[in-house]
């Protein structure tokens, strides 16, 4: 008579756990915006910081590789810095949201949207 009561207290606990996890997905969006990680590049001589989220917050550069004459190198080790900085992020982003997943059970690996 009562068959379909089990259903619905399993439903409340999916729903339970849904909204866990907005909350910690809501949290992990907040840790990453403070996260920061370092791209290099050139043994060091260019350095970009950028949060775990992408976004580029400093840029530094060593005096000595100011010369007029290797500006299309400067500018190469800039973007590769940069672009280290961001590739950091991004794994420093899936590590963080493998975190998350695996104390939801979830299978190791799987993407959720950000």
């Amino acid at each position: 008579m009562f068959k379909g009561l089990g259903q619905m207290g399993d439903m409340a606990k999916m729903m339970k756990a849904a909204q866990e996890m907005q909350g910690k997905m809501a949290q992990m969006q907040e840790d990453l915006a403070t996260m920061t990680v370092i791209g290099e590049s050139g043994a060091g001589l260019v350095k970009a910081t950028a949060t775990a989220k992408g976004e580029l917050t400093a840029l530094d550069i060593d005096p000595s590789i100011f010369n007029s004459d290797d500006k299309e190198v400067v500018e190469d080790l800039i973007l590769a810095a940069i672009k280290d900085a961001q590739q950091k992020a991004q794994d420093k982003a899936q590590e963080e949201m493998g975190k998350l997943t695996e104390g939801l059970g979830l299978p190791a690996g799987m993407k959720l949207p950000f």
